[in-house]
């Protein structure tokens, strides 16, 4: 019987689906809503009532089950059967939703979610499938005149419209109503007519505007839906190896960053209530899906990037360790209880969410910083704003939408897209709480400066000219290996890039074998699977390297490697630059006073390891800082009076996993705690302390309260 009735469950027809509640920025955005989702799953909706500036009611356009107005009968006869339906109704499905406005945007709630009719499983059943545009009425009106017989009639329409599904019927009617005068169609504002309904889940909607664009114009992804920017202004993402039009980056307008806040504002309520272990279920759920798009995401990243396809998977390898932390969480918000702190007394810490946060992206790593800031944002219980950049905002999108597949609930991850007026909105936005930033010095400068006059916590990463002291101990093989990879690794193009060599004692012993490894690196387009530099990020950037090099040789450095007019066949159009190499660099050349962000590794020599240390302790961004070394006495001592944040032993770039956090200092950073590992939670969270004392009641009137003084 058991076998029985599960197979009766799974052959009864799917439930129809009522459209998930969300925000909108207007009343057409929250219809076309309803209307494609409910086409998806097999039902037609039309406007009820509507008071334009106020409200809308959205029902269902699909008759129901007929209800008998008379006593029972004998069904038994032809004549029962006739008069039962003849004195019966259609009763309406009792479907409903409603759209209100508040606050300036659109909430959608669903009234009634139920149907009492059976689904459409072709849209083509429904009456307004056979419906006749304005033209095509016009169309009948003229060739009614000249004389065409109904059939006639439609078959010439067919010809310019295969899809048609009208009939002579609806011909007819046409003409009956051009007879009196009538030519009005009515148009159903929520249907697009399509040939079938697909009903399978909320994510079986129909194909969404911004992804019928050519080029794709990137959505923002507003209360958990992604919609097209109402923007007339956007930015071109360019492949950098071909200068074609990858995409378009829309500027979010004003109206629409209102919206992304007032969504994630409205959700963090809920969020923060939510337990930690369902969170980490969603981070599990979310490592997973992008381990199963990693491919896709790293094509993308070297597509708009330009990396080579080897570094675009590190960049989501990256980020992705930073979502298997986030998926242990809970074991680090653990807080602190003190037992017994006066008679009957105990004193606990918990630490809670702050709000909504937001987090402002760089272009050197599409994929990791993203993921950085918003998988430790969102499991510590917070709701996120996310601004990629401008330059390569498609992961981070790709990112989005599987976060919003692994179950993220609408309105906690919202990513919105710009320049210089979105980054002053996050900044002055009073519903704000926090924001991450990693970028360029001046831009991380502004946004520190400007969000903390506001009251909000920041945490900006800017500038990078790290160091690499090379004593004359060093493994030469070992050393050299590490120089290349990381000082050109990327196209030079990341924060922890090792951009400048100090080699203590002289370059010369070093020299030939540096030239002739770097001559190693294949220059290719990053899609090729042996290149090791793709191009850099764009035209400007290339010029600017351009420069620097340039002034660098005027002021008396020597040009011992030069990638400048590298062509690569078949993209000659490309931003392409080599491995590129520049001797006798001073402290006072604008190259190294000046973030190059380019394949360019300075060399730099001094005498003894403490110029070495002088040096880099006197450059104000310095990120990171390693030395090359046999000797545990110069590595000791090197650790003890180097004063930056990430120090590296015979390691090139020293970056800690997620375990650990990214110590920025100096002017490298400005805020006062630092991202990832227990720091990043400390930033997204804040502390609040509880002391209680529990009495019975029958000793309440002899027992005292003492509390230790402060």
């Amino acid at each position: 019987m058991m076998d029985i009735q599960c197979s009766t469950e799974m052959n009864e027809e799917p439930q129809m689906l009522p459209p998930p509640p969300g925000t909108f920025v207007d009343r057409e955005e929250l219809i076309q809503h309803v209307g494609e989702f409910a086409v998806s799953q097999g039902y037609v909706v039309t406007i009820k009532q509507s008071k334009r500036d106020k409200v809308v009611v959205l029902g269902c356009d699909r008759g129901g089950v007929y209800r008998n107005r008379r006593k029972p009968v004998d069904e038994s006869s032809v004549e029962s059967i006739r008069r039962r339906k003849t004195g019966s109704r259609l009763t309406n499905c009792p479907f409903e939703v409603v759209g209100k406005k508040d606050d300036g945007l659109w909430m959608l709630t669903v009234k009634n979610g139920t149907h009492n009719h059976e689904p459409l499983k072709d849209i083509a059943e429904h009456p307004s499938a056979r419906r006749f545009s304005e033209k095509e009425v016009l169309l009948i009106k003229e060739m009614t005149e000249a004389g065409l017989k109904p059939r006639q009639i439609l078959k010439r329409l067919r010809q310019s419209n295969p899809d048609l599904l009208s009939t002579p019927k609806h011909v007819y009617n046409v003409k009956a109503k051009l007879r009196q005068g009538n030519m009005s169609v009515r148009n159903y504002k929520s249907l697009k007519p399509q040939k079938s309904a697909v009903r399978n889940n909320y994510l079986s909607v129909m194909e969404p505007s911004w992804r019928q664009r050519d080029p794709l114009r990137i959505p923002n992804l507003i209360g958990g839906r992604f919609v097209d920017s109402q923007s007339f202004a956007s930015i071109d993402v360019i492949n950098p190896a071909t200068q074609e039009v990858v995409s378009q980056v829309p500027l979010t307008t004003n109206e629409e960053f209102r919206a992304a806040v007032f969504a994630a504002k409205r959700a963090f309520p809920s969020w923060r209530n939510t337990p930690i272990t369902t969170r980490q279920r969603i981070m599990f759920k979310f490592q997973e899906l992008i381990q199963r798009d990693i491919d896709k995401l790293a094509m993308n990243i070297t597509f708009e990037h330009g990396k080579a396809l080897k570094d675009a998977y590190r960049d989501v390898m990256g980020g992705l360790e930073v979502v298997e932390q986030a998926c242990g969480l809970a074991n680090l918000q653990i807080g602190e209880f003190v037992s017994n702190v006066s008679s009957g007394v105990d004193s606990f810490s918990i630490r809670e969410p702050l709000g909504v946060c937001a987090g402002i992206c760089p272009f050197d790593f599409p994929a990791m910083i993203p993921l950085w800031m918003l998988s430790i944002a969102i499991t510590c219980g917070n709701t996120f704003i996310l601004k990629p950049s401008e330059k390569d905002p498609g992961a981070a999108v790709m990112l989005a939408e599987l976060a919003v597949e692994a179950g993220l609930p609408n309105g906690v991850l919202n990513v919105v897209h710009g320049t210089n007026e979105i980054i002053n909105a996050i900044c002055d936005d009073d519903d704000m709480k926090a924001i991450s930033f990693v970028g360029p010095n001046a831009a991380g400068a502004y946004v520190y400066s400007r969000a903390s006059a506001k009251g909000k916590r920041v945490q900006c990463n800017i500038g990078a000219k790290n160091h690499a002291v090379v004593m004359p101990d060093a493994n030469m093989d070992t050393t050299l290996s590490a120089l290349v990879t990381a000082g050109f690794g990327g196209g030079g193009q990341k924060c922890m890039a090792l951009s400048t060599a100090i080699f203590v004692g002289g370059l010369i012993p070093w020299e030939d074998k540096l030239v002739e490894q770097a001559k190693t690196l294949k220059v290719q387009t990053g899609t090729e699977p042996d290149a090791d530099l793709g191009p850099v990020i764009s035209k400007q950037a290339k010029e600017l390297i351009y420069r620097l090099i340039q002034t660098s040789i005027e002021s008396g450095a020597k040009l011992i490697v030069d990638g400048r007019n590298i062509l690569v066949p078949g993209y000659e159009n490309g931003n392409f630059i080599g491995p590129t190499i520049l001797s006798g660099v001073k402290a006072s050349m604008e190259c190294y006073k000046e973030e190059i962000c380019g394949p360019v590794l300075l060399c730099m020599e001094v005498d003894s390891i403490d110029e070495a240390i002088d040096i880099v302790n006197r450059n104000k961004y310095c990120n990171g800082a390693s030395i090359f070394t046999t000797s545990g006495v110069a590595a000791r001592k090197f650790q003890t009076e180097i004063e930056v944040g990430q120090v590296g032993i015979n390691v090139p770039i020293s970056v800690p996993l997620p375990l650990c956090s990214f110590t920025s200092s100096r002017p490298s950073f400005a805020g006062d705690i630092n991202f990832d590992g227990k720091a990043g939670i400390q930033f997204y969270t804040q502390i609040k302390t509880v002391t209680q004392q529990w009495k019975d009641v029958a000793d309440s009137d002899l027992a005292t309260l003492q509390v230790p003084n402060l």
